[in-house]
């Protein structure tokens, strides 16, 4: 019997590595045709009678601005594990979806202003939400400046660590300022929406295909980065291992 426990590969990087080598195209895969078969819905879907054809950025944004948010809490996942328990996958695992992040709340914050200029007349205001979807980018960026601007490794890990958990204070607040403050955005219609309020089926679909998308792509690129953050640290100590014989 192998003694193993079946959710070993989320600290051995060794297991890790044979489990992603099939989940991270699975995933990427998954991810293709949901994309595909939710595009297809987004242009066969009705006009709103209100929004019109603008109604169609709601599915790249809102899936867009749910996975950022669930990317931050993975980040925050992984940086509570790896300065607690000092497990060094789960530091890779922060240091490798932290760009991810950062790209998926540019595209919504970008899309939002593409969606917001027909619909409130500018490409950004000052509202809790929009400055709150802000404030996450920045909290991105600053781990990943933070990485990147102390020489000691470990050091530099351990202040990126302490600057995700301090982020997660800023996810309520982007989840909730809708109903918090004034804001140009309304509630919640997909995830999270109470019952009746939520989205018309045949908006319902292509929004939960689109996020089926966003997500698998994310499971797929955090995996394949934490492969390629694992060879590169395999390579950096096989690289120290041989200067040091060679002395």
């Amino acid at each position: 019997m192998d003694p193993r426990h079946p959710l070993d590969f989320l600290t051995n990087p060794e297991r890790f590595m044979a489990f992603s080598r099939w989940a991270a195209p699975l995933l990427g895969g998954l991810s293709a045709i949901a994309g595909v078969l939710g595009l297809v819905l987004t242009f066969l879907v009705p006009e709103d009678y209100q929004q019109g054809d603008t109604v169609r950025m709601m599915f790249i944004h809102i899936p867009a601005a749910s996975i950022s948010l669930f990317i931050y809490v993975c980040l925050g996942i992984a940086s509570f594990l790896a300065l607690v328990f000092r497990q060094a996958l789960a530091d890779l695992a922060a240091q490798a979806c932290a760009p991810i992040g950062a790209v998926y709340t540019v595209l919504a914050l970008v899309t939002g202003a593409l969606w917001g200029k027909p619909m409130w007349g500018a490409w950004w205001v000052w509202d809790a939400r929009l400055t709150s979807v802000l404030v996450l980018l920045l909290f991105y960026l600053g781990y990943m400046a933070l990485r990147g601007a102390l020489d000691d490794e470990q050091k530099a890990a351990r202040a990126a660590a302490i600057l995700a958990l301090v982020g997660l204070i800023n996810l309520p607040i982007v989840k909730f300022s809708v109903e918090w403050w004034n804001t140009l955005h309304q509630g919640a219609s997909t995830f999270g929406a109470k019952r009746g309020d939520g989205l018309p089926a045949i908006y319902a679909w292509p929004a939960l295909l689109m996020g089926l998308a966003y997500l698998g792509a994310f499971g797929s690129l955090w995996l394949v980065r934490i492969r390629a953050l694992i060879w590169r640290r395999k390579a950096r100590s096989l690289a120290m291992k041989l200067a040091e014989g060679a002395r």
